[in-house]
């Protein structure tokens, strides 16, 4: 009997086992398009880190940055705004809304990457925030409306009821207050009146760009760059290319031209502001993204790379 009864007792137990496997942070994964064990905790729980929901924005001449802080730029619906690094550290999320078009701002200081959405998907505005989970070391953000997972730099749910839908890519800038300034002199900054005691002076991750060290495992790894090293990348058609600061600042040129799936594109670089931006044929500017070689590479692992030759 003896055998018999640790049989059912296995028997009964595996169902729980099988659903906590299936959640974590609370969020449901039983129809995850990634494998639930690539889904990590990164410690905080679900809203842990809390997203900003009524951002508050100063004028340009507020005198709270100094010229070489770094800020996100977004320009959209005839609106600039900065949100500077230092305060998107602490909350990774602003939902804003640009002249009457909801607008996400995520940064994830882990790959240093900040990208701006298009809040509206199939025609419902989504309200982020963060879930506390990380994949390839990025942040997965989390709608409210249906509880579905979103990985930031695949631009799409991979879980819940919005499994598989993508997120609109907006033009963003990752650069210095100066240099954003320069641009757009009207332009609106995010005020440290968030509604959270942070002290927003202070590195929450003190040394972690510099280091070639990553806190969490991601699924493909290339060392022929730095693992911090700053690059823009651009996918085309599902074409990918990565631009390393370090390759563009070797050309000594502000602008270069080059082709991806057939495409002619510009990128610009300001080597004082260690920033790049791309731009169509047309001139149009294209929504390149910024981050760390490290999370570019675990991303796009077929991804070309530009070289100086």
């Amino acid at each position: 009997m003896r055998p018999l009864l640790f049989f059912l007792i296995v028997l009964i137990a595996i169902p729980s086992t099988y659903a906590q496997s299936q959640t974590k942070n609370g969020f449901n994964l039983k129809n995850s398009l990634i494998p639930v064990a690539d889904i990590k905790a990164g410690g905080p729980p679900k809203d842990g880190i809390p997203s900003i929901d009524e951002p508050q924005f100063l004028k340009a001449d507020s005198g709270i940055l100094r010229e070489d802080d770094r800020i996100l730029g977004v320009n959209e619906n005839g609106v600039a705004k900065a949100y500077p690094i230092n305060i998107m550290n602490y909350h990774e999320i602003v939902n804003d809304d640009f002249n009457g078009k909801p607008v996400v701002i995520t940064y994830c200081p882990l790959c240093g990457s900040g990208i701006a959405f298009d809040a509206v998907v199939d025609e419902e505005t989504l309200e982020f925030g963060v879930s506390g989970l990380l994949y390839n070391s990025d942040v997965l953000l989390y709608d409210r409306e249906t509880e579905s997972l979103w990985s930031q730099l695949e631009y799409k749910a991979i879980s819940g009821p919005m499994a598989g839908k993508e997120l609109n890519i907006l033009s963003t800038a990752n650069t210095t207050w100066k240099n954003w300034r320069e641009k757009y002199p009207e332009t609106f900054v995010l005020s440290e009146e968030t509604g959270f005691i942070r002290d927003y002076s202070r590195n929450p991750y003190p040394g972690y760009e510099t280091s070639s060290t990553l806190f969490f495992p991601v699924s493909a790894q290339n060392e022929e760059f730095h693992s911090k090293e700053m690059v823009i990348g651009i996918t085309i058609n599902g074409k990918s290319k990565a631009y390393p600061f370090s390759e563009l600042e070797k050309t000594g040129k502000k602008s270069i031209k080059d082709r991806v799936d057939g495409k002619t594109i510009e990128i610009r670089f300001h080597a004082e502001s260690k920033s790049a931006e791309i731009f169509d044929a047309e001139g149009n500017a294209f929504p390149g993204i910024t981050n760390f070689w490290f999370a570019w590479y675990a991303f796009n692992p077929e991804t070309a790379i530009y070289r100086h030759e």
